[in-house]
């Protein structure tokens, strides 16, 4: 294939977000509460919410962030604000992220970036990462979540792009592997959590983007 384009997830590839997510909880759970845990069970609550009708990110970030706390036995009280929806623009990006992408560029790749939260969230992640991506693509703008495919074709409209030249790049198998290589878009999965496969095949596997600009130009070779 021909590498023109490269798409990102963000939130667990590019920023931490399962820091993000834990560091706001913590404080109103328990403090045996296991990290880890937490971050996989808030994961599966906020793909239900999601399903549903589509709303606002903030609010998905609040509805699930209350039922998670509630089934944890600490629920917030109604008028209590959840602090996941202001917490998000302090959420930091991996290491490596910010060397990763600059030198994507200097190779002269193109990257977008598609991502399941609202056009001034993701505005604020971009700044902290201190980047410029040619593109980008919410859930605000497909009116959708992933796994749905609305990003990629909202992409694919406004790009003209597709399969035989765009690399997908992400960290999650549910939201991101899986959909794309039903689309035929060629895949990276960033292994940062290892997870069972459970059906995906990723065309590669990276634990982090430290290799990635190497690997892209592997695959734009092959």
């Amino acid at each position: 294939m021909s590498v023109e384009w490269i798409t990102f997830d963000c939130y667990g590839t590019l920023i931490d977000w399962e820091s993000g997510i834990t560091d706001a909880l913590l404080p109103l759970l328990p403090p045996v509460t296991d990290r880890v845990a937490l971050a996989v069970r808030y994961i599966e609550v906020e793909a239900e919410v999601e399903q549903g009708r589509h709303l606002p990110y903030r609010e998905v970030l609040d509805l699930a962030s209350r039922r998670l706390l509630e089934e944890s036995g600490r629920p917030l009280a109604p008028e209590r604000p959840s602090p996941l929806p202001a917490s998000l623009p302090s959420w930091r990006p991996f290491p490596e992220v910010p060397g990763a992408l600059a030198e994507l560029r200097r190779r002269g790749y193109r990257y977008a970036i598609l991502s399941n939260v609202d056009n001034d969230l993701l505005a604020a992640s971009i700044r902290a990462m201190r980047i410029e991506p040619d593109l980008t693509v919410t859930a605000e703008d497909a009116r959708s979540y992933k796994p749905a495919p609305g990003h990629w074709h909202r992409f694919a409209e406004r790009t003209g792009a597709g399969p035989r030249n765009t690399l997908h790049v992400a960290a999650s198998l549910y939201h991101d592997i899986r959909p794309t290589t039903a689309m035929g878009y060629p895949n990276v999965w960033i292994a940062r959590r290892p997870e069972p496969l459970a059906g995906a095949t990723p065309t590669r596997t990276l634990p982090d983007l430290a290799r990635l600009p190497d690997t892209v130009d592997e695959l734009s070779r092959a």
